[in-house]
């Protein structure tokens, strides 16, 4: 049974203190969120990446404050022994304090422990304001995909030195705003460590380098479920596209050639109460059939 984690738990949970790496996986319905659990992680993280590997956007900012309670919440029935933690998708926290700890408050109704946002300096105001509310906050610096259009695309992020510095000062301000955490992804691994030296705090890693404090990865990407985009930091642990729609070809091909549903899995009556209906050649008459004037 994994660890029942709180937020000031988490905050002191650095390898460097001699502590193994937290694991981190996202969720988005009950059934992943039981099995994420039961599979000993740590952390669950229902990502705004929602919106991609299940709804089908092209990317995270389509999905909205709803979405992520309805799938929080979701998530959190599931009563797994993993800390939850949500994301606040794009625009939920970025036009005032006051919406911003609405919104964050709504993801804790839903059942999360702490929420996650995306920024560094531009948005330590919304995550004081959130952590002055008693709501942990998770930080999220170098590629931040709501911002992959300021960006310009799905990039590798301090790759020169004063990016890094840049990111590293980030970190540090994040860390004095009251994050517990904070996930570093796509930058170079040396920047990771340097970042992760530096901090109180753990980092959790996607495309970080091994010496951040913790790794996470989407669910869908892990498992083989998604193929559409697979970026350089994934590890793919099983096929189960490929092995469930080969499950799904095979149910087909039994309903056509009526080898399904067997006489195993479909229900049967007694004798005399096939016989009394008439199943073995006799039929109800037409005066009799109460279904004949429909």
């Amino acid at each position: 049974m994994a660890k029942k984690w709180t937020a000031p738990q988490i905050a002191k949970h650095k390898v460097s203190n001699g502590n193994e790496p937290l694991v981190m996986l996202t969720a988005y319905d009950a059934p992943g969120g039981r099995m994420v659990s039961e599979a000993g992680a740590d952390i669950i993280l229902v990502g705004d990446t929602l919106a991609m590997v299940v709804l089908g956007y092209e990317d995270t900012m389509q999905v909205t404050i709803e979405d992520m309670v309805h799938h929080t919440a979701a998530v959190a029935r599931a009563e797994p022994d993993a800390f939850i933690v949500a994301d606040l998708p794009w625009m939920s926290y970025h036009v005032s304090q006051a919406e911003t700890v609405k919104n964050a408050a709504r993801l804790i109704r839903a059942g999360a422990k702490a929420v996650k946002l995306e920024g560094g300096q531009d948005r330590v105001s919304m995550i004081e304001a959130i952590v002055n509310a008693e709501i942990p906050v998770m930080g999220h610096l170098g590629l931040t995909p709501q911002s992959v259009l300021a960006l310009g695309g799905y990039k590798v992020q301090g790759k020169s030195t004063n990016a890094a510095v840049e990111i590293s000062y980030e970190a540090k301000a994040l860390a004095h705003a009251g994050c517990f955490a904070i996930v570093l992804e796509c930058v170079p691994s040396l920047v990771g460590k340097l970042i992760t030296d530096s901090l109180p705090i753990p980092t959790i890693g996607i495309g970080a380098g091994a010496d951040c404090d913790g790794q996470v990865l989407v669910f869908h990407d892990l498992l083989g479920i998604n193929h559409d985009l697979k970026p350089k930091f994934v590890r793919t642990y099983a096929n189960l596209k490929e092995l469930t729609v080969s499950a799904l070809e095979t149910y087909a091909a039994d309903v056509r050639s009526k080898n399904f549903p067997s006489e195993d899995e479909s229900y049967q009556l007694s004798d005399e109460d096939a016989e009394a209906l008439g199943l073995y050649g006799a039929t109800i008459p037409k005066d009799e059939d109460p279904l004949a004037s429909w």
